[in-house]
């Protein structure tokens, strides 16, 4: 019998991790040994003490390691010492280290072995650091058991089957963690383009002798009010400024935006370790990081945005892309294409929003209700006192009725509460985010052709929708719907829109299963500041909901 199992060594030391012996009757490998084992060997195998066992596996593996020039370079198989870690790590665990640094007569400079187990899968992984670099390479074992289970019918018997498959491999894996640090400065109000204060120059990297240029994109209509000032400001400075003028419009978020970006930043030579600068709302602000991220793999970029809403919003995470045109499906996407790149740096300064609009600051105030409403009560109360005046003030400081302190304060808020959510979740790896509140059926809305509606608004629109939700669900009463539906209109914001129709709320439910993950996971909100996820709203459901939504006077 030794014979026997010393030439299968490499399956059979395996065995005694099977689940269900007394079922087992094949066991299969991928490895060399490609060995099939009928139910008695296994029963052979493992009504043998486990010290013989320990050692017939011992034998095999120092055998087959003094005759490895002859074994094929494809060769895949586990070593003792592997499946000797495996043995001594807990089952209860799914990570261990082992060191045998206190055993006697062992070298005190052996490696730490990393024994990693997922039970759920079936995988153990055995992890040894290389020596050049252990703490982002390693050498690994990878063993998985599978078990397949078959029922045959045959005339008066039920036959059960349960197989165990299990495989082995080898390799390596990479470990880096990317350092993401920046910081989002607040610029004394009205001072970014003096040239008495260096922030803007300074966010670009320090100034070597005989390097005096420096690029930047900027949106058209900023440059249309602010691009003598820019230009002054670097000139006072000694510095000569390149600039890419690209229109901020959502119709013209899409890939040719960036390819003119990237057309500029050749056409400029940008160093590999220049920031360049990126002035205006979302839409630029997202074009930039996409240049930016794909130019030489990856440059460093200053956001310094120039609205309400790309300062609360598109200026503080990582996010950025654009919009798609599927040449198969012919629709188009909302940022359908793009990467997670964080900027170098942030520089906010809320004197732009005095030269924006009234519909335009409107806007910025969809994202400030949302993150009011899954986070904030304190914050929906400043918009519910001050809202209006300060859309009719522009965010002067000097609003008639309006404390000097609350327009700064409802934009710090803002961005402190954003930046909490984002901040340990930046690659979003966790799916239930509340800052998504307002983000279901509003890309939809942006992308019905013909349709007037702003990013801000199609937030609005959605976060009301939800609120009907939160009602019929139960999570809030109808005087709560009330107080938001009067937020709201205070601000002068859409509460409905005659293209939310039950096919398009159905088909956004869809798109939020695809987009994140196979559950809608869609925020709603159980009381002004608090919020859950769902993943069960039916069709139904949201049919009742848009009936419910005429009730409103919109």
């Amino acid at each position: 019998m030794v014979p026997f199992f010393l030439t299968f060594a490499r399956v059979s030391c395996l065995l005694s991790f099977l689940p269900d012996r007394e079922n087992t009757s094949t066991i299969t490998t991928d490895s060399p040994v490609g060995a099939t084992l009928s139910s008695s060997v296994v029963d052979a195998w493992t009504s043998l003490p486990a010290e013989v066992r320990a050692a017939l596996v011992k034998m095999e593996m120092a055998s087959s390691s003094s005759s490895s020039t002859t074994n094929s370079p494809s060769q895949r198989d586990c070593s003792y010492a592997s499946l000797s870690s495996f043995a001594s790590s807990s089952n209860n665990s799914t990570s261990s280290e082992t060191d045998d640094s206190g055993s006697g007569g062992k070298d005190s400079t052996e490696e730490v072995t990393i024994v990693e187990e997922d039970k759920e899968s079936g995988v153990k992984v055995v992890l040894k650091p290389l020596e050049r670099a252990p703490e982002n390479v390693f050498s690994f074992t990878k063993e998985q058991t599978k078990e397949i289970t078959a029922v045959e019918k045959t005339p008066g018997t039920l036959v059960t089957t349960k197989t165990s498959i299990l495989t082995c491999s080898k390799g390596w894996r990479n470990v880096f963690s990317l350092p993401i640090a920046y910081d989002v400065n607040l610029v004394p109000h009205g001072t970014i383009l003096d040239p008495r204060n260096p922030q803007l120059l300074d966010s670009t990297g320090p100034s070597p002798e005989g390097y005096n240029r420096r690029f930047a994109v900027i949106d058209d209509a900023v440059d249309r009010l602010y691009g003598d000032k820019i230009r002054a400001y670097f000139q006072v400075n000694g510095i000569e400024l390149t600039t890419c003028i690209l229109t901020g419009g959502e119709a013209d978020k899409r890939p040719a935006a960036v390819d003119k970006l990237l057309d500029s930043l050749c056409d400029y030579k940008l160093r590999r370790r220049e920031p360049f600068l990126a002035i205006g709302g979302g839409v630029l602000l997202d074009i930039a990081g996409m240049g930016a991220c794909l130019y030489r793999r990856g440059v460093p970029f200053v956001r310094v945005p120039t609205t309400l809403l790309a300062i609360v919003d598109a200026s503080v995470g990582v996010k950025n892309g654009v919009d798609y045109c599927c040449g198969v499906t012919d629709e188009t996407y909302k940022n359908r294409v793009g990467s997670f790149y964080a900027p170098s740096s942030c520089l906010l300064d809320a004197s732009f929003i005095a030269t924006q609009d009234a519909r335009n600051i409107c806007n910025g105030f969809g994202e400030i209700i949302k993150l009011a409403l899954v986070r904030s009560v304190d914050l929906f109360e400043l918009l519910e006192t001050h809202g209006a005046a300060l859309v009719k003030s522009r965010f002067s400081s000097s609003t008639p009725g309006v404390p000097e302190w609350v327009g700064s304060r409802i934009i710090d808020l803002s961005i402190q509460i954003m930046l909490e959510e984002l901040g340990p979740n930046l690659w979003e790896k966790k799916l239930e985010r509340c800052v998504d509140y307002g983000h279901t059926f509003s890309k939809l809305l942006e992308m019905v052709p013909g349709a007037d509606v702003m990013h801000g608004e199609a937030v609005n629109i959605d976060g009301f929708f939800c609120c009907v939700f939160s009602y019929l669900r139960g999570y809030i009463p109808m005087e709560t719907v009330q107080r938001v539906f009067a937020c709201m209109k205070s601000v002068s914001l859409p509460t409905n829109s005659q293209d939310l129709t039950s096919k398009l709320a159905w088909q956004s439910c869809k798109d939020a299963v695809e987009h994140r993950h196979g559950e809608q996971r869609i925020p709603l909100i159980t009381d002004i500041g608090e919020s859950i996820c769902v993943s069960d709203i039916t069709q139904d459901e949201l049919d009742r909901a848009l009936e419910l939504m005429k009730r409103f006077d919109h």
